[in-house]
């Protein structure tokens, strides 16, 4: 995973969901966000996110610390995540990195656009990364490199330019939960009530779904990624509890027989997917080690008692569904609950 840069193809936006190692995907928070082995490294970033928005004020970071003089007005950012972050908040950037497809921008980030009465961000082209002097064109006084993966080897580039607000903890950049990057930025920016406001609305939509669905509520689920070199188990034993569970569903028995490094699973096995709902994505399209035709042809799994009896859905990749569920966000976070929740609610009555 990459939250800076950007695959240059149709599926830009969706197939990122894999690219990395299977340990990436988080199916629920963030990537790898809720490990609670991970909970003592979080307590710089919510020290740094607490407190009463008064300036100026210092903020640590893992490589340096970050003054911040006065309220900022003018903020970029290096990431789809942190455009989301400045989004959510309320905030347009002054420029952000260009990782739409042409003209397509995600519905939940084009809800918000329209919500700030915004026709089209101001972008700089990521395909070689970040764009240093793009953005110091724009002469923010605030950058945001909260979910920047590529922070290491450019913290420094971007410190000339303006403050940088970033994560305390190198290894944040993969373990810190949106809602802490969030609060991170929002101290920063002055507006930590709005953040508070963001995360309780994202809690409640979940809370509100689950709630009106309670036929979910126990079943067992796998779901799984077809990657060009293989069919991943995602939903493996120690992965974080994700949307997924948070609406009510629970790992399978087989669960406990893969992890991040032990998450293949051949043509030959694929009756290790059986659960009371199974689904699937396909991020890679016809890049992958098998399309959705193919799969649903093959004869092992149309024996699977979950095919037949129907309880089976495709994660839609290409309206950014499957990738938001790997790398949730400030802003795509409320819209994943409502996209998700009818697939789950068909699948599980079998329709």
């Amino acid at each position: 995973m990459n939250r800076t840069t950007h695959p240059r193809s149709a599926r830009r936006g969706t197939v990122r969901v894999l690219v990395a190692s299977a340990a990436c995907l988080s199916l629920v928070t963030a990537c790898g966000s809720n490990d609670s082995s991970d909970s003592s490294d979080k307590t710089g970033d919510k020290k740094a996110a607490a407190g009463s928005d008064q300036y100026p004020l210092t903020m640590p970071n893992a490589w340096d610390k970050t003054v911040v003089e006065k309220k900022p007005l003018r903020v970029a950012t290096v990431s789809d995540g942190d455009t989301s972050i400045a989004l959510a908040l309320g905030l347009v950037p002054v420029i952000t990195p260009d990782i739409e497809d042409g003209d397509k921008v995600a519905e939940y980030k084009q809800r918000a656009m329209d919500k700030l009465n915004v026709d089209k961000l101001k972008t700089y082209d990521d395909a070689d990364g970040i764009d240093f002097e793009a953005i110091a064109a724009e002469a923010p006084d605030l950058i945001l490199g909260m979910n920047s993966w590529d922070m290491d080897g450019s913290y420094a580039k971007l410190k000339p330019i303006a403050p940088v607000v970033t994560y305390t903890d190198k290894k944040h950049a993969d373990t810190l939960p949106w809602q802490e990057r969030l609060k991170g930025a929002a101290k920063a920016l002055g507006l930590s009530a709005k953040a508070d406001e963001v995360i309780a609305a994202n809690e409640k939509a979940i809370a509100d779904a689950a709630a009106a669905n309670p036929q979910l509520k126990g079943k067992r689920y796998t779901y799984s990624v077809v990657h060009p070199e293989q069919i991943t188990f995602m939903s493996y034993a120690d992965q974080d509890a994700g949307i997924f569970e948070k609406l009510g569903l629970q790992k399978t028995a087989k669960a406990k027989d893969y992890s991040a490094k032990n998450n293949s699973v051949s043509l030959e096995k694929l009756d290790e997917l059986e659960a009371d709902l199974l689904l699937i994505t396909y991020p890679f399209g016809d890049e992958g080690l098998l399309n959705a035709s193919e799969l649903e042809t093959n004869k092992l799994f149309q024996s699977l008692n979950v095919v037949k009896k129907k309880n089976y859905a495709v994660i839609p990749s290409d309206n950014t569904l499957a990738s938001s569920i790997a790398y949730p966000d400030a802003l795509s976070a409320t819209w994943v609950v409502e996209e998700l929740t009818p697939i789950l609610v068909k699948a599980v009555a079998g329709k």
